[in-house]
Formats: C-alpha cells, structure tokens, sequence
C-alpha cells in the first residue's frame, strides 16, 4: 500500500487494472486501517477517474456473493448518499410503493455513514433481518415483491472498511460505488447521485452496461427527486430537466422532507407515510421518485400513469401490506 499511495501523492491516477487490485486486497484484508484511511482520504482531495472507478466495481464484482432471484426482472432504487441533506428514507419508501403495484424490487442498502438512517438503519429497526441466503431472498421477493441485499453481505470490502466509513462520517467513493453492485444484476435502476459530475460518470458507466437506467439529481444538491427545486433526469434515451409541479404537481421545502434526528425518528417516519398519514410534502416527494422508478420499467404510457400507480398503492394500502408481508417472513 505504501508504494501505491506514493504514487497517488504524486498526483498520479491509477489504471482500471491497478484499482481493481487494490480494492480486492483491501476486501481480503491486507491492509491495516490506516493505510486504507489515507487511501479513501485521497479520494476526498481530489475527483475520481473513470477508470478508478471501474476497476473498483470490477473488484466489488468479483469478491461478491451472487444473488439469484429466478430470472425476475427487478429494479433498485438507490441514492449514491452523501448529499449531506438528512432527508427521510425516500429511496427505501418508494421501493415499498413500487412493490405494492406488483414490481419485482431487490433493494441494495447500507447503513448510513454520513447520514443518521441509510437504507439498512431503517430495516433493522423495522424488524428485517440481513440475509445472503438465495432460497429466503427468493421467498421474501415471490411473497412480498421485495428483497433487500444489505451490501456488507455481499461485498466483504465494503464490511471491512464500514467502521472507517463511519468514522470519516464523510462521502467517499464508496458511496459512488454501492448504486453499481447491486449482486441481483437487477435490469432496471433508478439512480439518484448528489452532483451532476457524478451523473455524467454514471451517465457513461451504464451506458455500457445491459441496464434500463435512470439517473436523477435535483439541482440544488440531492441525490433524489427532492420536488426542492428542478431535477436533472437522465436515461438511456436521453436528458431533461423536470420542474417540482410536473413531478410531483407541486413545490416543497428542505425541512417538509427532514429525516429526523436518529434511527428511531427516522422508523418513525417512514411508518407514518406508509400508514397513510404522511404530510402531504412526504407523500408527494415519495410518490414522484416512485412514479420515475416506475415509469423506467416500461409498463406505463407515460409518467402521470405510473405516477397514479403509485399513489394507488400507497392510498390502498399495498405498499405497507408489501412491508408486512416481508417483515413476517423474517
């Protein structure tokens, strides 16, 4: 490790080849903790490469326990994390209301490292218990329309620098990595990312892959559809910037969206918006990332059908039925 950050000192960029060894060392653990610190805080001085980043997937890839869902078309939704915001768990929310319209979901998650509630806090305190095994990710994505792949799991590299992540409480590249290693493969994604440099690497990276992807950025920073301001769409087919009334018929305010001071306020919320009794603000922003997740899969006319959709299976109850189903398999 000394050698290669001498070299990244020198502000020299690694090889696709080279960064997909580091990273397979950093997962087998031969590096001590320091080391890897000063590794990840090198990323945080300066914008990562293409190529950096590809070999770090290539690396996750490799070391990753595969997941076999029986040929189900699944979507994610997912946020790099990292925008700093402290919103409530509207990516995992949105999976549930899009669960609840029949869609097959396999939900890629972490534990927040620089928010209070990531995907993975807010399941555990809900009652889910992580799993790798095939035959019950199976079971729970047949009875309930959803799994979720807690990514330390399946990713030894990322179970072992969780604690340093946490530490730094900073965004790192980790977070550019976890919305591209989803071990389900899943052939839809919904991919919010908190700048537009990012999007445009995304932008490039899934363009080569068989993915039908989406990628969104609301332009005052979110890595969501934050209905704060416009958002940044972009897909395989091209780009548009969407207003908050055309998304979500309406505008709203950073703290109409403010995800609570610990993991418990965080559950809470995401309860209450399933439940029904959500602000309206909550629901809207909700149901607008779930209506774009939807309309990625192709089996709507146009947004405003999909978006109904979803706010048939938040009004009816499916999506909390959705998250009963799985919890009770547990």
């Amino acid at each position: 490790m000394k050698k290669i950050l001498q070299y990244l000192f020198e502000h020299k960029t690694l090889s696709r080849e080279m960064a997909k060894e580091v990273l397979v060392n950093i997962g087998k653990g031969m590096y001590n903790e320091h080391e890897v610190t000063a590794f990840m805080t090198i990323y945080l001085m300066r914008s990562i490469t293409i190529e950096e980043l590809q070999g770090f997937r290539d690396a996750l890839l490799e070391l990753c326990v595969p997941v076999d869902l029986n040929g189900c078309e699944v979507i994610d939704i997912v946020g790099t994390g990292g925008d700093g915001k402290n919103t409530f768990n509207i990516s995992t929310l949105s999976c549930f209301i899009v669960a609840g319209t029949g869609q097959k979901v396999a939900k890629h998650g972490n534990y927040g490292a620089s928010s209070i509630s990531g995907a993975s806090n807010v399941m555990e305190q809900l009652g889910y218990k992580f799993k790798n095994q095939n035959d019950k990710l199976k079971k729970e994505i047949e009875a309930a329309n959803i799994c979720f792949l807690h990514a330390p799991l399946f990713h030894p590299a990322l179970k072992t620098v969780g604690p340093i992540r946490k530490n730094l409480g900073m965004r790192t590249f980790f977070n550019m990595l976890g919305p591209m290693v989803n071990p389900a493969s899943p052939k839809f994604q919904l991919v919010g990312v908190f700048s537009l440099e990012m999007a445009r690497i995304y932008n490039y990276l899934l363009q080569q892959s068989d993915t039908a992807f989406t990628i969104i950025h609301s332009l005052d920073g979110y890595d969501e559809i934050s209905l704060t301001n416009d958002t940044k769409v972009i897909t395989n087919k091209g780009e548009s910037v969407l207003t908050a009334e055309q998304l979500g018929k309406r505008m709203v305010t950073a703290s109409d969206i403010s995800g609570g001071a610990s993991v418990e306020e965080a559950a809470k919320i995401f309860m209450n918006i399933l439940k029904g009794e959500g602000t309206w603000a909550q629901n809207a922003v909700v149901l607008a990332n779930a209506a774009m997740a939807l309309n990625s899969v192709g089996h709507y006319k146009n947004y405003d059908e999909a978006y109904n959709a979803a706010v048939e299976s938040l009004e009816s109850g499916k999506a909390k039925m959705s998250l009963d189903k799985l919890i009770s398999l547990q």
